[in-house]
């Protein structure tokens, strides 16, 4: 890393403000980022906070505007956060948080998980954690109040994100839900909490969990009957969300047909590794052989991040060692298993000043628990060393070059994704992952990110099925869900209604790879002979968070 710091210019400043302004209007954004001082608040994701939202950002694109960059570094700010900050008006303009429900990513999900972040280790940080959950039943009625004017309008979310969704809240306020669990284990590290505050987090979880209840209720009474039959969003609002997650604009038809291509391949890679499994065997038979193996099984959760940390300690240690410089700073990463049962598995970076470390989380369904290795190894570096962890606390780290903005909160689901689909195939270089089990598993998920793409945009577009006889929808979606991706059913249940619900988030994995794989082939082409892995990954990670269309441009100049 950079050690001379660079001094602060105008733009710089801008960027600043405008993360100040985020924890004002955000208190969960805030403490994702490690803004602790936002934590006994929730948004305002009523119609009048969405304004207030969007003005914000209308004047913070104004001062944007006005200013001429001092050079590099202030050309990719300007040019990453005015589109960031245009895209975010042109989403308020086509009335796209009228209609922001989904299982994943909206403000019922958000809410919720604002508490999985929050300091607990003293009775003050838990008297904060009792303010918060004091704050959900007004947030979550201008959640409502939001809903209700799409109502009005006719903008609504899919009838099917509805009631998932109605489904989630159910577990969340039932009494061995999250609310009621949350509070009954809390403590802090030394002593007791006092009893008045114990009666407050009870009494405020119990609101909450009221709350909750109530959202719900508006959800199965009020929105539920007037939802859209259909899960496809239509090409307008798929290419803005599109823009969104990738920071770039592509040609979706052509990129459809890529993907159609890309998950051929993936299937016939795949055939040859399972040949090498078991000679003659089917890719099914392969995967049935690997699931028959108990030296490739871990049993319960515990087993699980016991795994995950010992593999990813492993990674960093020896990555460090040899193909990345790894700041102390950035070595410890926390492997954990989510509060929830939702199916997920993600990343949260460090905050700023790394009091809080990166850490990877592990969402299991319920009834979930047995774990194959051998295919769950690529996700561990997908998630941390090489992948999600290196490249966003390495931002973080970079101190001397960029500002807050472009350390904690810059990028595109399309820059971290794909930087983490091209860490996995960089790990089976690295001969990480020699293993033939280990590669099918790697290629298991490329098969299915693969094939996200064509769903994703086949759903939404309502392309013509890959069978040709109709066009994608839910049943359809699952289905090939069912036929390309070995993982439990309960997965690939909630990964269809994910991408149903987020259009455009889930093929940016895949088409952040292309991205990142054209980049470096720009590279290699720009710097011949001279070429040095080691050196590329070092640009583009002190690069930080950006939009690929700006990173494509970095690597072009």
């Amino acid at each position: 890393m950079t050690s001379e710091l660079r001094t602060p210019s105008a733009i710089d400043q801008v960027a600043e403000d405008w993360v100040d302004t985020l924890v004002e209007l955000s208190p969960v954004l805030a403490t994702y980022i490690g803004r602790n001082e936002a934590n006994a608040r929730l948004d305002d994701v009523s119609p009048e906070g969405h304004e207030r939202a969007v003005t914000a950002a209308r004047e913070t694109l104004a001062k944007l505007d006005a200013l001429d960059p001092v050079d590099s570094i202030d050309e990719v700010t300007k040019t990453d956060l005015s589109a960031e900050l245009r895209l975010q008006s042109e989403l308020h303009d086509a009335q796209w948080h009228l209609r922001d429900l989904n299982v994943i990513a909206s403000a019922a999900q958000d809410f919720r998980q604002a508490f999985d972040l929050m300091p607990t280790d003293s009775v003050e940080d838990w008297s904060v954690v009792s303010e918060r959950l004091a704050a959900v039943p007004a947030a979550l009625q201008g959640y409502t109040e939001t809903l209700r004017e799409g109502i009005r309008h006719g903008v609504v979310p899919a009838r099917r994100q509805v009631r998932e969704v109605a489904t989630q809240i159910a577990r969340y306020t039932a009494d061995d839900g999250f609310f009621a669990g949350f509070v009954a284990g809390a403590a802090p590290k030394e002593g007791q909490l006092p009893a008045s505050l114990a009666r407050d987090l009870g009494d405020h979880a119990g609101a909450a969990r009221v709350a909750y209840d109530a959202l719900s209720a508006f959800l199965t009474d009020e929105l539920a009957p007037v939802a859209g039959d259909e899960d496809a969003v239509g090409r307008e609002l798929y290419a803005l969300n599109s823009r969104r997650f990738l920071g770039a604009t592509i040609d979706l038809d052509e990129t459809y047909e890529w993907g159609r291509e890309e998950l051929r391949r993936m299937i016939a890679e795949q055939e040859a590794i399972a040949h090498e499994i078991l000679p003659g065997a089917t890719v099914e038979e392969a995967v049935a052989h690997l699931e028959a193996d108990p030296a490739r099984k871990l049993h319960g959760t515990q087993a699980l991040q016991r795994w995950m940390q010992e593999t990813s300690d492993r990674a960093i240690a020896e990555l460090g060692a040899s193909h990345f410089d790894i700041p102390e700073q950035i070595r410890e990463l926390e492997c954990m298993i989510a509060p929830t049962q939702e199916g997920g598995i993600y990343y949260t970076g460090p905050t700023d000043d790394f009091s809080r470390p990166g850490r990877m989380w592990w969402s299991v369904p319920e009834g979930v628990s047995e774990f194959d290795t051998w295919r769950e190894l690529t996700t561990v570096y997908h998630e941390g060393v090489p992948g999600h962890h290196l490249q966003i606390a390495q931002a973080t780290y970079n101190r001397a070059e960029l500002n807050t903005w472009r350390r904690v909160l810059a990028g595109t689901s399309g820059h971290a994704e794909g930087w983490a689909l091209y860490a996995e195939r960089l790990m089976e270089q690295l001969g990480y992952l020699d293993d033939p089990a280990d590669r099918l598993g790697m290629l298991d998920g490329q098969r299915m990110r693969a094939l996200r793409v064509v769903l994703d945009i086949g759903v939404h577009l309502k392309k013509p099925r890959l069978d040709g006889d109709g066009v994608w929808d839910h049943d359809y979606a699952l289905d090939e869900m069912r036929r390309n991706v070995n993982m439990p059913d309960e997965f690939r249940q909630f990964e269809v209604n994910r991408y149903l619900g987020w259009p455009g988030q889930a093929p940016s994995y895949k088409v952040g790879q292309r991205i990142w794989e054209d980049v470096l082939a720009t590279a290699r082409a720009q710097q011949g002979d001279a070429f040095d892995f080691k050196g590329f990954h070092k640009r583009a990670l002190d690069i930080g968070g950006v939009g690929l269309d700006t990173l494509r441009a970095v690597f072009a100049g």
